[in-house]
């Protein structure tokens, strides 16, 4: 199926952009030699840019487009909307040439004939300075839907031969230093994936916030991928991790249920597509079963491989046979540029009323005059420097947006329109805040801030932030292991790329708090819950089909085990959940599972809660989730850690128990360690280090109960002091301990993130690991090498 003016994908590799552009060479690529590994892409056609060319010699339409564009100032908006729009009908009118017109009908009956002559048609610009290593040039050229018949071809094809000319390209094409001349249109012309019957989206061969590589990130949504690329519905989001993945372990990292409130379908009449409401029942399933989101990942570790570096993909499902199809592959160009060794970090100093909250895209934070959005007429208003707020965003706006602070939206995900430009230029967004057309002020100084994880807020007044910024590149690793504390999964990929030996506390009690948000008793007996109100809302964390304790395990389970991921393979301690009774209290739902106790800092906390018969249900289902990370996902770099163990019969007991839920010591591997935080720990330090494979001092807590000071008392705030020379015995009695023993010892307390010198004292004495928390890591690092330095002898 090749003529003078077409080419076959089967005979097209990406050596051929000059001929067919970037996506055209992908997609041929991608078919003829990927998939012989599973990796399926329609077949298809492209017509060449030398057939663009073609056109425009025959009609003469060179001359006219050199007057249109030679001297045209592209920040001149209203100059580059006339123009642009005047090019645009230079060459549509230019028509095809005869011989043209019959080479794309020949390539159209290879088609009928393959796929019968009721085969619908995607018809997909290709520029041949489009998907390239550097530039994507993404959106900025004209795709046509279900195209049937001669005629709907040809006129296609003329359409997206002028696209070449849309306002956005031709701006996009100033930015980059491109000459609009050099630049020449192809169009792929392939089988339409029925995904209107079904799903599709986009996919990334990392995570596009931090540019961590090890992960898949997955989203999708029902009906044509339209909608998720401009960010108009809130997707479902997957998140499948790479290394695992390939050692055999066939399991979703993490699940993120999107809104999905609405769907692309075509038009009964076949003149085009329209939007639809999403029935209540499907928005509150997924878009894709684990099955197919492991398929796309297969998929799409395959084309990474090919291609030896990170990728943005286009999938869709189609809902005729359910097959999941790769329909575009490009370079992923934003991400993956940025530094591993240069440690970018914001922190908002202020603080403000927030006003609207969505998904953070960017971990940055920006401030500015907020600026509503709302039809194409009010970009006039927008003045750089301000935040765009609107409900989505498309690609005509992106001059506009170039020139922006900060985006913020109504709607999307992480991998739409407004996400993908703001990390292509380097500037915060929120989206998918549902509400921030109407919540925030039109003309208001605002702060955009996505410095503090998942979520992003937009909060009232200028409030003041820092940058820090720290090239680590040639900063040696201390002989003392220096590991971070992380409580929120979400911040885990970033804090990867800080100088570290992997984690020593990851906080349990914080994935509850802020993944699940309820008790597990709770989600196990919502019946025994009073309050209509809070069984509706523990039932939407249920689910339509679930049952409580599944969604309490998975949940847990993808939070340890995205912390997991993060840091593979390097070890990651999951302390068992150390909330105390009037913090479980304060979870949904946990009020009427918890007693009143006066002083729950030394009451049901820890081990004691495990083995007693008020929460072993609960500790059950923190086993099944550990279990889960470990022998299902295949994070057998997480070590687990026991906190608040009084005695020793108690940590037999615990121990026991956990045993019992098939997390023994030593089982696959498994580590236990236990929490140094109370004096007798110290005391009996030979007895507690015989039964666990490390301790790990609890600084805040031992200096509590040593010094008999309340830790969150402001009246006695000034007694409390990490470094008084009676807990620094004891931290030595620790380490001395474990070191007779023949277990790790560690620290993973506040004070070595406060005070630099008790970093240097217990290097001194020789832990074998300190844990920080992520701001104070670069700082204690240095601290450890100084005292490492001064007496070398001392951590050999």
């Amino acid at each position: 199926m090749t003529n003078r003016w077409i080419r076959s994908f089967d005979d097209l590799g990406i050596d051929d952009v000059p001929l067919v552009g970037g996506k055209n060479a992908s997609l041929g690529e991608l078919h003829r030699a990927l998939t012989p590994e599973g990796v399926r892409v329609p077949d298809g056609f492209a017509v060449t840019a030398d057939a663009y060319r073609a056109a425009l010699d025959a009609a003469g339409a060179w001359a006219p487009l050199h007057a249109l564009l030679d001297d045209l100032d592209p920040d001149d908006a209203v100059a580059l909307r006339e123009r642009a729009a005047a090019a645009r009908r230079l060459v549509y009118e230019a028509g095809l040439p005869e011989d043209v017109a019959a080479g794309v009908l020949e390539g159209y009956r290879a088609l009928q004939r393959e796929y019968g002559d009721a085969v619908r048609l995607a018809v997909r610009s290709s520029a041949t300075a489009e998907d390239l290593p550097d530039v994507s040039f993404a959106g900025q050229h004209e795709s046509y839907l279900d195209v049937r018949g001669d005629d709907a071809l040809l006129d296609a094809v003329r359409r997206c031969f002028a696209s070449l000319f849309t306002d956005r390209a031709i701006h996009y094409r100033f930015d980059r230093g491109f000459d609009h001349f050099s630049v020449a249109l192809s169009v792929g012309v392939m089988r339409m994936v029925r995904s209107d019957l079904a799903a599709s989206g986009v996919l990334f061969t990392l995570d596009t916030e931090s540019g961590f590589r090890d992960v898949v990130l997955i989203s999708g949504a029902y009906g044509l991928g339209e909608d998720v690329v401009q960010g108009v519905v809130d997707p479902d989001e997957f998140t499948v991790h790479k290394p695992t993945f390939e050692a055999g372990h066939r399991v979703v990292l993490r699940h993120e249920l999107g809104a999905k409130a609405q769907r692309m379908v075509l038009t009964p009449d076949g003149t085009g597509t329209r939007n639809e409401p999403v029935p209540e029942a499907d928005r509150r399933r997924y878009c894709l079963t684990d099955d197919e989101v492991l398929e796309l990942a297969g998929q799409a570790v395959a084309i990474e491989r090919h291609y030896g570096r990170p990728m943005d993909v286009e999938w869709a499902k189609d809902g005729a046979d359910g097959a999941l199809f790769v329909v575009q592959a490009r370079p992923e160009t934003v991400a993956a540029a940025r530094s591993a060794t240069v440690v970018e970090t914001f922190h908002l100093d202020g603080t403000g009323p927030v006003i609207a909250t969505g998904r953070a895209v960017g971990e940055r934070i920006a401030t500015g005059t907020a600026r509503r959005v709302r039809r194409p007429d009010d970009l006039a208003a927008f003045r750089p420097g301000d935040v765009l707020v609107a409900e989505t965003t498309t690609p005509d706006w992106e001059p506009v947006m170039r020139t922006a602070a900060a985006v913020v939206t109504d709607q999307g995900g992480r991998t739409c329109h407004a996400a993908i430009l703001a990390r292509e230029l380097g500037i915060p967004a929120v989206v998918g805040t549902g509400d921030a057309t109407s919540a925030v002020p039109d003309g208001s100084a605002v702060t955009v801030s996505c410095a503090e994880g998942e979520v992003g807020s937009i909060r009232e007044g200028v409030l003041p932030f820092r940058v820090e910024r720290e090239d680590v590149t040639d900063l040696p690793r201390p002989h003392t292991a220096v590991m971070l504390n992380i409580g929120d999964p979400s911040r885990a990929f970033a804090a990867s790329f800080l100088p570290n030996d992997g984690v020593g506390l990851a906080r349990m009690e914080f994935v509850i708090g802020s993944w699940i948000g309820a008790h597990p008793l709770a989600l196990l007996h919502p019946e025994e819950v009073p309050d209509a109100e809070t069984r509706s809302r523990l039932a939407a964390i249920i689910g339509p089909d679930g049952h409580g304790g599944d969604a309490f395990v998975q949940r847990l389970a993808e939070g340890i085990g995205t912390i997991a991921a993060a840091f593979w393979p390097k070890p990651v301690v999951a302390r068992l959940s150390d909330f105390k009774s009037n913090e479980y209290a304060g979870l949904l739902g946990g009020r009427w599972f918890e007693p009143v106790e006066e002083n729950p800092m030394l009451g049901f906390r820890g081990a004691a809660r495990y083995v007693h018969k008020a929460y072993e249900e609960a500790f059950e289902l923190e086993c099944r989730a550990m279990r889960r990370v470990r022998d299902e996902m295949g994070f057998t770099n997480v070590v687990l850690m026991v906190p608040f163990v009084r005695r020793v019969a108690e940590a037999d007991a615990v121990l026991a128990r956990m045993a019992e839920h098939g997390l023994a010591r030593g089982r696959n591997g498994l580590r236990i360690f236990a929490m140094c935080e109370i004096p007798n720990n110290v005391v009996q330090i030979d007895a507690f280090a015989r039964r666990f494979d490390g301790m790990s001092i609890g600084s805040n807590d031992l200096t509590q109960l040593t010094l008999g000071v309340d830790r969150d008392s402001a009246i006695v705030a000034d007694d409390y002091d990490e470094r008084d020379p009676g807990v620094l015995e004891l931290i030595r009695q620790a380490v001395e301990g474990c070191r007779r023993a023949g277990v790790h010892s560690g620290l993973c307390g506040q004070a070595p993130s406060d005070y630099p010198d008790v970093a240097a004292f217990l290097t001194r004495i020789g832990i074998d690991s300190i844990s920080l928390n992520p701001d104070s890591v670069l700082r204690a690092t240095r601290s450890i090498l100084g005292a490492e330095a001064a007496a070398p002898a001392a951590v050999r």
